[in-house]
């Protein structure tokens, strides 16, 4: 065995890619399997996204449709059924603030919480939040509780 009769293991060497321009000899030659002109045939070339082939894009085909307000607040919405289960699972006992919503994955620390009136509580809380839905306020106050607005 010498250098002039190596060769790669059985099996491990697949079969060459066409050798594109390379001269007219290589039958690849010319256009190097491009096709004639137009833009996929220079190099460097590269579809936008969302190109139709010059067909009016959807995107733009499509109105533009409503209204977006630039001063909208979005507010993370916990019903009072909510807070009693805690107080039922022992996660919480007297006063629910926004530390102890974030620390129990129910808030963001960077969103804003309202307490919604869904549901009946039993138990007498301090809730503090960012706003609270009238009903809410009131079923909290009627079970003996306090609503503190941030």
């Amino acid at each position: 065995m010498d250098l002039s009769n190596l060769q790669p293991a059985a099996g491990s060497a697949k079969n060459k890619g066409k050798r594109v321009g390379r001269g007219q000899g290589s039958g690849k030659g010319g256009t190097a399997t491009r096709g004639h002109k137009g833009a996929k045939s220079r190099s460097g070339y590269s579809k936008k996204i969302g190109f139709e082939g010059g067909q009016m894009p959807i995107q733009r085909r499509v109105p533009k449709f409503g209204f977006t307000n630039i001063n909208r607040k979005e507010y993370k919405g916990i019903n009072i059924d909510t807070l009693q289960q805690l107080v039922d699972d022992k996660k919480i006992n007297d006063t629910v603030d926004f530390e102890a919503l974030v620390g129990l994955g129910l808030a963001g620390k960077s969103e804003m919480v309202k307490i919604l009136g869904r549901g009946e509580i039993k138990a007498k809380l301090k809730v503090s939040a960012h706003k609270f839905t009238a009903s809410a306020k009131e079923a909290i106050e009627a079970a003996g509780g306090e609503v503190v607005t941030l």
